[in-house]
């Protein structure tokens, strides 16, 4: 059955990249590899804006914020959790989750997740372009085929505004 999808195409598309500074020597590859990703599905530089927050938490408001813009195709959300020995790891990897989700409900723009959370700076540094590949690449491509979803869906007409056919016109089979 056909489908509809996102491509990748991100020619004449804008995205807002929002960056956590807190734990920058992992960040700064996720950002480099997101930047990367958008570059060769298409974006033009100008069509890419980055913010950057202070840590983690700060994401799911600024990704809001810039979402509420409408200027948008997608918004990238890149940053770093390293799981400590208290419970606060627990407590802002759930509210940065649900954040970030809550934010892409709300606002209908599609958010990328392209925040680590990991048990130890090994398992980062592995997902920040070593073993485990790029996941801020990975981030800005889902954006990329999401932001082309969210486009396709749009020119698809919906049932509501399909062009009705007046019953008089229509062919009733009762009346044969």
């Amino acid at each position: 059955m056909p489908a509809l999808e996102g491509g990748l195409d991100a020619s004449g598309k804008r995205f807002a990249i929002v960056v956590s500074r807190f734990n920058a020597f992992i960040t700064e590859r996720l950002l480099t590899s997101a930047c990367d990703a958008l570059l060769r599905t298409g974006a033009d530089k100008k069509g890419i804006d980055i913010v950057r927050v202070p840590g983690a938490f700060e994401i799911p408001a600024a990704a809001r914020t810039l979402a509420k813009t409408r200027r948008y195709d997608a918004i990238i959300c890149l940053g770093c959790l390293l799981r400590g020995d208290t419970a606060h790891y627990d407590v802002i990897v759930n509210e940065v989750t649900r954040g970030i989700g809550q934010s892409a409900q709300e606002t209908g723009v599609p958010h990328a997740f392209g925040v680590l959370t990991c048990d130890t700076l090994e398992q980062a540094i592995d997902r920040a372009g070593l073993k485990m590949g790029n996941k801020g690449f990975e981030a800005a491509l889902v954006a990329v085929e999401m932001a082309s979803l969210k486009s396709a869906i749009g020119r698809e007409p919906s049932a509501t505004n399909r062009k009705r056919i007046p019953r008089s016109a229509q062919n009733d089979k009762r009346t044969k």
